[in-house]
């Protein structure tokens, strides 16, 4: 029975020596095949301008090893099979050409061979025996790298002999709440240098002197842009800028003549997005695989980021890819589109899955989401306004566009889904005597409303706008005029008229036949010494076009001793010159976004005549009259929908007065504080007039006796000035 016992023990003794012998041979398999190979040198030489890696090996490989290739920072990674580290270090430096160093990574699959280079360059792989060759083409000669991080990258290179002084340095706010930095330099020639230093930029301008009144610092924090103060100051024989920004942005400079702007953009971070920033703006690699599998391949994308990725169970196949400096998001989405796949960001862990699973996850998320909603208790909260309207309120927390001043679950069913901001459960009401609403919702929805709150409930800027209507007219008019007259009293006095023309027959002169008979003594010399009577040319200065003023004379008589001829000659001349100009100035003050009148003058009365037959009392407005609608931008300007009218009496008519109107409607775009001539009309009526007897008023000097010659020059303009100011205190209220 012993006997039987020891056999046994034997028995199961050797049993488990085999068993341990086997387990050990099966653990020194891979020892001994990883023994089997192993690198045992690595080293560089330079061959007709490239440099040439030799990685000696063990034993040969079976197949050339793939890999990739990283612009930033320049590198190439090439993956081996398991291999053993004959060399006894990890890194191995080189310092030659462009190969700073070499980098021995191992893990239980693979052995990840890294070269460090000091610019990027492409790559090409060979087997000779049991040597791996690398060739790196070209920038065999590149010289040192330097960090990335605070390097100053040169804009332009100064080209300038003398320092050179800056002209002006402004800040603007540009397209998608962008901050611009306007530098204007004295000279293309000027050298700029741009560099990042910790959450700052610094502009340095090469060669450059700043003049004492630039040297500030500029508080731009009230244009919303991510800069927030710029400042400038000497610096050497440079000038220097220092501009800070907050939040994530990222920025550009250009340069147009003699104008450097510097733009700073802010960032929107989208959680899904894989790399911030516009576009593509991961790290370039090189891809060149054939028929790989899609689960390797998205591995290989792993290790060369700093993200996890979860692929799902459902992504399989093969797939072949080839690319060339292209960014690792950009090539990661060529990869899940050419598969049909999609992808979730998590923090830093990217899951992979097919986009129908990924919207089937989605819905199922969104949908528990609602059902946790629907069963989560609700809260009541009361919120104090103190500038917004609480009717208002509610009616916006409930999607309502009716009138009502409470609201409750009748009217939330009545009200649109699709503005609703509370939940279907939600009710609102309002207190118009304190000024109060009432929510009753989930929690997280009372935040939410808590938040809007918090920005709705502010107080609303004013605007004062002022307007000069300014008429302005210049008249300027002259007259010049004569009268010339001839009386012969021989007839009247005894004597003979007239003068002898042969044959005994004389010819008498006169202004009309009336009074050259009455001259004669026909019909009587009642009318023969008059002055009217005696005036052959009558063409005085014409006064009516220069205003009610009378034209000034000058009369001169020649007479024979007897006072039986005379010849009579009235010289009349007027100028008249008169400038006016008439200011009306209307102002008015009002909230943001919210219309203003202001209006003085007169209603005339006019009479309305009905097809009947009767007639009614109507009225006319002729006023001064200033109506707008300001709105503040968010970088301090004023868009302002602007109707300005003066209107006034005109002239009297059989069916009543006329009305005189200038008006001017538009819309215009106006800094704070800043004048713009809305409108403006000028008119200029220039006109001259001449009355001249036929042929005597054509005769040169002695032709003034036989005409009468009326100038005149009348200019008038309107022009509309707009001045809005934003009223920031009440002080400034006038």
């Amino acid at each position: 029975m012993r006997f039987v016992q020891e056999n046994t023990m034997g028995k199961w003794r050797a049993r488990l020596a085999a068993r341990l012998l086997a387990t050990g041979l099966a653990l020194a398999a891979p020892l001994a095949a990883l023994a089997e190979n192993a690198i045992r040198s690595i080293t560089s030489t330079q061959q007709a301008g490239a440099d040439v890696v030799r990685i000696e090996l063990a034993e040969p490989l079976a197949a050339v090893p793939t890999g990739f290739s990283v612009q930033a920072p320049p590198r190439v990674a090439l993956d081996l099979p398991p291999l053993a580290n004959a060399i006894g270090r990890n890194l191995v430096d080189i310092n030659q050409g462009n190969l700073r160093s070499v980098a021995v990574a191992q893990t239980g699959e693979r052995t990840r061979l890294v070269l460090n280079l000091r610019q990027s360059a492409g790559y090409r792989a060979e087997l000779q025996g049991k040597v791996l060759v690398v060739v790196l083409e070209g920038n065999s000669a590149a010289p040192a790298a330097t960090a990335s991080t605070g390097e100053a990258t040169h804009f332009a290179k100064p080209e300038n002999a003398e320092a050179l002084p800056l002209r002006d340095i402004d800040f603007r706010r540009g397209a998608d709440g962008a901050g611009r930095v306007v530098v204007a330099l004295a000279s293309t020639q000027v050298g700029v240098d741009i560099r990042q230093q910790g959450q700052s930029l610094v502009v340095e301008f090469l060669r450059s002197s700043l003049p004492a009144t630039l040297r500030r610092r500029l508080d731009v924090t009230d244009f919303g842009t991510p800069v927030q103060s710029v400042a400038a100051f000497q610096s050497g024989d440079r000038v220097r800028m220092l501009i800070e920004p907050k939040g994530a942005w990222e920025h550009s400079a250009y340069q147009s003549d003699n104008q450097f702007v510097l733009e700073v953009r802010p960032v929107k971070i989208d959680p899904n997005k894989l790399t911030q920033g516009p576009g593509f703006g991961g790290q370039k690699l090189s891809l060149n695989f054939q028929n790989i599998e899609i689960r390797a391949l998205l591995q290989v994308i792993a290790d060369f980021t700093d993200f996890n990725v979860v692929t799902s169970d459902t992504v399989t196949g093969n797939v072949t890819l080839r690319l060339k400096d292209v960014p690792w998001d950009q090539a990661l989405d060529i990869i899940l589109q050419s598969k049909g796949l999609g992808v979730k960001k998590s923090g830093n862990v990217l899951w992979i899955a097919p986009k129908d699973e990924l919207a089937a996850k989605e819905q199922i998320e969104l949908e528990a989401k609602k059902k946790l909603a629907d069963l989560e208790p609700l809260r009541t909260q009361a919120f104090q306004l103190n500038y917004a309207k609480a009717d208002d309120l509610v009616k916006t927390l409930l999607g309502q566009s009716g009138s009502g001043s409470s609201a409750g679950a009748a009217a939330a069913a009545t009200a649109g889904s699709a503005a609703r901001i509370l939940t279907s459960r939600g009710v609102a009401s309002s207190d118009t005597r304190t000024n109060q609403i009432f929510v009753n919702d989930i929690p997280s929805k009372l935040e939410e409303v808590s938040q809007l709150i918090a920005k709705i409930d502010i107080p609303v800027r004013q605007v004062l706008i002022e307007a000069r209507i300014v008429e302005a007219d210049d008249k300027f008019g002259r007259a010049l005029g004569a009268r010339l007259g001839a009386t012969d009293l021989r007839g009247l006095n005894g004597g003979v008229p007239g003068y002898s023309v042969g044959g005994g027959n004389y010819v008498q002169i006169g202004s009309t036949y009336t009074n050259a008979l009455n001259q004669l003594g026909v019909t009587g010399a009642t009318s023969a010494t008059t002055s009217a009577a005696s005036q052959m040319v009558n063409l005085p200065a014409s006064t009516s076009a220069l205003g009610s003023a009378s034209a000034a004379t000058l009369a001169l008589s020649l007479f024979s001793p007897s006072a039986n001829r005379i010849l009579n000659l009235e010289l009349s001349a007027l100028e008249a010159d008169g400038k006016g100009k008439i200011v009306s100035s209307p102002r008015v003050i009002t909230a943001d976004q919210g219309k203003a009148i202001i209006e003085q003058g007169e209603e005339i009365p006019y009479q309305v005549a009905s097809s009947s037959g009767a007639t009614s009392i109507q009225f006319k407005k002729a006023s001064l009259k200033l109506e707008v609608t300001p709105q503040i931008t968010p970088e301090g300007s004023v868009i302002m929908d602007l109707d300005v009218a003066k209107d006034s009496r005109g002239e009297s008519t059989t069916a009543g007065p006329a009305i005189n109107t200038k008006h001017a409607k538009t819309q215009v775009l106006v800094e704070n504080g800043g004048t713009v001539v809305i409108g403006g009309i000028f008119t200029q009526d220039e006109r001259t007039d001449v009355n001249k007897v036929p042929f005597l008023g054509d005769v040169p000097v002695v032709g003034n006796l036989f005409k009468n010659t009326t100038k005149y020059n009348n200019k008038t303009e309107l022009l509309i000035f707009i001045t809005p100011k934003i009223v920031t205190e009440r002080a400034q209220v006038r």
